[in-house]
């Protein structure tokens, strides 16, 4: 963050998406996003985006959150007051990720229609906040029923990708680039420059079939 700040390529995904539709060229042009919801985005990345004043979505799974109830993995969930808080700073917007993190490329579409209300709902009833921006669960491509329902409601969507969203990008279908832990300074400046795409192909691929069978 701190490199991403002196850079000063930051902005947020509503001057992104405004700038998309608008035939804005973006080159060089950074969002941050995180997903789900899990406490340490609130103890950890929050104060970290404060420090160097860095705009970020964060696009949560909404049952975990009020149900508190863990992500897989052992992710203890946010609360929200946390995100509320968070939110203080003027930095941090909310978008949705579903309600319980469901695979909306396989559900009927009127249970698609409850994951995405719900969870909008939750958002405005306890974060006073609209929810925006989507974010697809493991990235995956949406049906053609799924991907109706998400334009209806939001203003984008995001998938994976690791590729630069250059001028004309769908803004249903944002590119994303996951940061990961061992990227190291290389790897990442090399995915802020938009490269690394044939590494995320091979993870799409390598989810396409592991989550065949998984509804969230």
């Amino acid at each position: 963050m701190e490199a991403l700040s002196s850079s000063g390529s930051v902005i947020s995904l509503d001057r992104a998406v405004e700038g998309l539709v608008g035939g804005t060229d973006l080159s060089g042009r950074v969002v941050v996003t995180f997903d789900d919801g899990t406490a340490d985005f609130v103890e950890l990345a929050a104060p970290i985006l404060e420090r160097h004043s860095v705009p970020a979505t964060l696009f949560v799974a909404t049952k975990f959150i009020d149900e508190g109830i863990e992500f897989p993995d052992h992710g203890r969930p946010a609360t929200w007051p946390g995100l509320a808080d968070a939110m203080s700073s003027g930095l941090v917007t909310i978008g949705s990720h579903t309600h319980s993190h469901a695979l909306l490329d396989r559900l009927p579409p009127d249970r698609i229609a409850d994951e995405l209300d719900r969870s909008v709902g939750l958002i405005g009833q306890h974060l006073n906040a609209e929810a925006r921006h989507f974010a697809y669960p493991k990235a995956l491509v949406p049906s053609r029923a799924a991907e109706a329902q998400v334009r209806s409601r939001f203003s984008s969507a995001s998938l994976a990708g690791t590729r630069a969203n250059p001028v004309g990008t769908n803004v249903f279908r944002l590119r994303r680039s996951p940061i990961q832990v061992l990227d190291g300074e290389r790897w990442f400046t090399r995915k802020l420059n938009g490269g690394m795409g044939l590494e995320d192909d091979l993870r799409a691929l390598v989810n396409r079939r592991r989550y065949r069978e998984a509804v969230a």
